[in-house]
């Protein structure tokens, strides 16, 4: 009985006494003020050392001491033999501190720590003491004690398992409250209480001297100092430099360095918030050029920190929502600068292209980006930065254009400079300034061009939605898609998607779909993806490992991620019986024909309820799929995609042709239709072929998009393909369901659960097109709107205004239809289209100059793509830009298209490889191609123009290459 009472007493009476506001209590009697309101809010023995001065935080220390004190000789009256409990007694007192106190309890445990077990207590302090007095990290401090005392606890009691879970679950607790509340030694002790300064400067880790060859945190000495002493660690060629921290006394820097006219300084600002993704802030503080005296170093450094508070930058930050933080000050050799710049990785102007934009003068950098004199202007083509050599800096095969007195072979080294930095930061676009002192380039600053952000990518946009996209199919499908996505996230992210605006994850440039790589590659980061997380979306580049710790902080959302993957199957199962199948099953009782305007609407919204959860499936089966495939490492071409129903379809259809041969060998492709009504085994092939029609009339050559006519509407699509696949060699569509081997079942699992969720996707998104397509229909006889194919330049709360007849925007209907389009149009003509947009507001698309493409010489005839179905094959290039208009083709020709859809599927089947501009290996195109056993590389950037009718290359699916070998 005395256990449970112990129980009882610790569960109840330690989280009591941890919430117990002490701290505040005494604070407030000796000074007046509220630690809840001052500060960071926490209720804490720094924040009374902070505000309350030095005796409000030796009494908190005492009163914090006691408790936890008082919780282990709690837990060690009841359970004498049992010191596991002690700990436990901790946690529940920790855990009260946390919830109602306001604080971490790192005093708590320390003391009750020395009660508990006082050889652990004298190893924990003298090696983190010792190692905190060393290094001078206080985040390296913190974690590093957290895993010291459950490590030595371990070692000294091995056989005591319950008090070392114990431990760590303690060690655990406390780390997770470190990173959940801020912290008041993060204040800046110049504006504590004076007695409390030198203390809060010491457990700061703050040091006394802070240079660019130290780790810095961008949220302590800015952006600027941050970035350089990053770079500066990767090996880039920085001037030597130091920090003065916001708060900290100049005066050991100022004494350390000897400045000189012959060895001048440079002293710059670095306010935290300066250059960052959010603000550049260029030009709102001071910088001050050769300082060559400790006198003038000392005057720099107060210029620099007052420059923090003139009214410019004051209104830069308001207006920018910059909250007001504090100024560190960047000391640095300054070069002597023989020429000097800044250069652009990505051209701010045109907002496109691989030009890299610089500007330079004999002389200072100063002088370039002062504004006073006119600088150099200067284009470096840079198409494919991974090929070049970044040690040896071999810029002999880059193109330049422009003229002047800087050294060409000089503008290419900086271009060169700037797309590594680029590269380095995963694809953010960088603004760099560099000088040349006659023997060395050298690196002064990189920042994000802010102007350029956010970065939008038509990579994995292009595959869902290859082609333009009119507005009802946007404003249908941004919601849904986004919406999804955003509930994923959430699953992993949990609270901290507060604040995510999901629905900018995706938009419409030139009527074509992009993604906002910028906020997914945030997002990944805050998910511990790795930080090749945007390289992956603008580029495919491979993912590497994240970070441990990333993983470690995440592992609860990925674990509800891994349970949503695992149960997939079942959850799909459950939701096809509950809602899909009485669903489609309730839109077919009653055709559109049948309903009136009011009763379209209510049907549309059904459907879109039933969009939205199939939706979630649409997204998860793939990546499911893919995960699974990455994982057991199956092939592409030991999967079997014959579930999914344009496959199935494609493979009937296909059947049914050679069938057609069979009982017809001399059937003309052009008149097969008439030939087969002339006989009664004929007229069975039609009439199979009218069930098969009937069966897949819900799909369309674009399956996402509602605006493309469904095969049912338009069957003459079917009819092209039959008579097509008239001509494609006997059995060379496969048709057998393949032998699964080990592991093999587990990614077939999730592609056939793709199959069937496609099924209903597609039903689902057919029914929602007829609907609109009959609301058009009334539209059209109410003389509402002109011409078949309007609604679909209408968003869907517009087409819903039109129903409710309302009469302001019907006036305004005809006008607002033909505006969009007219943009439709135009934008459908643009060509190529950009793979990556830079900033919110893109020019029109621009080639020559503005936008260099690689030229095909001996050192660009090799193209990279990504491989999709294997195999090699060498042959004759046919570019086709649409799939209505086929020329001659054989196993010889190597087709290459903008993108793929299911009306290519004849063409493919009859050619000897593909090559496309956008997809993946889970695109329509390598799916067909595989099951063809053609060769196939997809996403070969510009292939459509690059590549031209007649020339002979060899193509590697295996590789995902494409050689330029010649032409006719």
């Amino acid at each position: 009985m005395q256990q449970v009472w112990g129980v009882l007493a610790i569960f109840i009476l330690c989280p009591l006494l941890g919430g117990l506001p002490l701290i505040a209590w005494i604070t407030r009697t000796l000074t007046g003020r509220r630690l809840e309101r001052m500060g960071t809010g926490n209720i804490s023995v720094s924040a009374a050392f902070y505000h309350g001065g030095k005796l409000a935080g030796i009494l908190a220390v005492l009163s914090e001491a006691l408790k936890g004190i008082a919780a282990v000789l709690l837990a060690r009256a009841f359970f004498p033999t049992q010191p596991a409990w002690e700990l436990i007694a901790l946690i529940a007192l920790v855990m009260g501190r946390y919830w109602v106190g306001k604080g971490a309890g790192t005093t708590n445990v320390v003391w009750g720590y020395v009660v508990h077990d006082w050889r652990v207590a004298l190893l924990v302090f003298l090696i983190g003491g010792i190692s905190f007095t060393l290094l001078r990290e206080k985040e390296l401090g913190r974690f590093g004690v957290l895993f010291l005392f459950p490590t030595i606890t371990a070692l000294l009691h091995l056989n005591d398992f319950g008090r070392i879970i114990a431990a760590i679950a303690l060690a655990i607790l406390i780390g997770w409250i470190y990173k959940k509340i801020p912290d008041d030694l993060d204040l800046s002790p110049t504006t504590g209480q004076a007695g409390s300064e030198k203390m809060f400067r010491f457990f700061r880790g703050d040091k006394a001297i802070v240079s660019l060859d130290d780790r810095l945190d961008p949220q302590k000495v800015g952006d600027k100092a941050a970035t350089l002493s990053q770079l500066k660690s990767w090996g880039y060629p920085v001037p030597m430099g130091w920090v003065v921290v916001p708060g900290d006394d100049p005066e050991p820097v100022i004494q350390a360095l000897q400045p000189s006219a012959t060895q001048p300084l440079v002293v710059r600002s670095s306010a935290i918030g300066e250059d960052s993704e959010q603000a550049a802030a260029a030009g709102q503080y001071e910088t001050v050029l050769q300082v060559t005296s400790r006198s003038m170093l000392r005057q720099a450094i107060a210029r620099i920190q007052a420059s923090y508070d003139l009214p410019n930058a004051v209104e830069y930050r308001r207006a920018r929502g910059q909250i007001d933080a504090a100024m560190a000050v960047l000391i640095q050799k300054q070069v002597q600068g023989v020429f000097s710049g800044v250069a652009f990785s990505r051209d701010p102007i045109t907002q496109q292209g691989d030009a890299v934009a610089i500007e330079a003068l004999p002389g200072e950098a100063q002088q370039v980006v002062s504004g006073r004199l006119t600088p150099e202007q200067y284009r470096v083509a840079i198409a494919d930065v991974e090929t070049l050599d970044v040690e040896t800096l071999n810029v002999t095969s880059l193109q330049e254009d422009g003229e002047g007195d800087v050294p060409l072979e000089l503008i290419k080294q900086a271009a060169l400079l700037a797309r590594k930095i680029e590269d380095r930061y995963h694809g953010i676009p960088q603004d760099i300034e560099w000088s040349y002192d006659g023997s060395q380039l050298w690196l002064l600053q990189s920042r994000p061009i802010t102007t350029l952000l956010p970065i939008w990518t038509r990579k994995i946009a292009a595959e869902v939605i290859p082609g333009a996209i009119r507005p009802l199919t946007w404003s249908i499908n941004r919601p849904l898609t986004c919406g999804v996505w955003g509930e994923i996230f959430t699953i992993v992210l949990g609270d901290r998607s507060q604040g995510l605006d999901f629905n900018e994850t995706a938009t419409l440039h030139y009527s074509r779909a992009y993604f906002n790589a910028s906020l997914l590659g945030a997002i990944f980061r805050l998910m511990g993806l790795p930080a090749e997380s945007l390289e992956f979306l603008t580029r495919g580049a491979k993912f590497s490992k994240p970070p441990l710790s990333s993983t470690l902080k995440n592992v609860p959302g990925l674990l509800r991620l891994l349970g949503r993957e695992l149960s997939l199957v079942r959850d799909f199962q459950q939701d096809e019986r509950q809602y899909f199948r009485p669903g489609l099953a309730k839109l077919e009782q009653r055709s559109p024909q049948e309903l009136s305007t009011t009763e379209l609407l209510e049907r549309i919204e059904g459907i879109l309820s039933l969009l939205k959860r199939a939706t979630y499936y649409s997204i998860l089966a793939p990546l499911s799929a893919a995960l699974r495939q990455a994982v057991f490492r199956v092939r592409d071409d030991k999967i079997d995609n014959s579930q999914t129903p344009e496959v199935a379809a494609l493979r009937e259809i296909a059947a049914l042709a050679e069938k057609a041969r069979k009982i017809a060998p001399q059937l003309s492709p052009e008149r097969a239709f008439e030939q087969l009504e002339d006989t009664a085994p004929g007229r069975e092939i039609l009439q199979q072929f009218e069930q098969l029609l009937d069966r897949y009339g819900y799909l369309s050559q674009v399956g996402t998009d509602i605006a493309v006519p469904t095969w049912k509407e338009k069957p003459q699509v079917v009819r092209e393909l039959f008579m097509q696949m008239l001509s494609v060699e006997e059995g060379s569509f496969r048709s057998d369901r393949l032998e699964m081997q080990r592991g093999t079942t587990r990614v077939q699992q999730r592609i056939d659960l793709k199959g069937r969720v496609t099924q209903v996707y597609s039903r689902l998104l057919a029914e929602l097109r007829w609907c609109f397509v009959r609301l058009e229909e009334i539209s059209l006889q109410s003389g509402q709107l002109s011409q078949p194919g309007d609604i679909f330049f209408l968003e869907f709360p517009e087409v819903q205004r039109v129903v409710a007849e309302d009469v302001e925007f019907i006036s305004q209907l005809t006008q607002l239809v033909e505006a969009r389009r007219s943009q439709f149009d135009r934008d459908s003509q643009l060509n190529p289209i950009p793979p990556l947009i830079y900033g919110n507001s893109p020019p029109t698309p621009v080639r020559a100059s503005h936008a260099p493409l690689p030229s095909l010489t001996p050192h660009s005839s090799l193209l990279q793509g990504i491989p999709a179905s294997s195999g090699q094959v060498t042959g004759t290039i046919v570019v086709l830009h649409d799939w209505q208009m086929l020329p001659e083709i054989d196993k010889t020709t190597i087709l290459v298209v903008p993108y793929t859809d299911s009306g290519w599927v004849a063409a493919i089947a009859r050619a000897g490889g593909l090559i496309a501009e956008v997809g993946g290996r889970l695109s329509h195109g390598a799916i067909v191609a595989r099951e063809y056993g053609i060769p196939a590389v997809m996403d070969v950037r510009d292939a459509t123009h690059l590549l031209r009718d007649g020339q002979q290359v060899r193509l590697d699916g295996q590789e995902g290459t494409v050689e330029i070998l010649g032409s006719d």
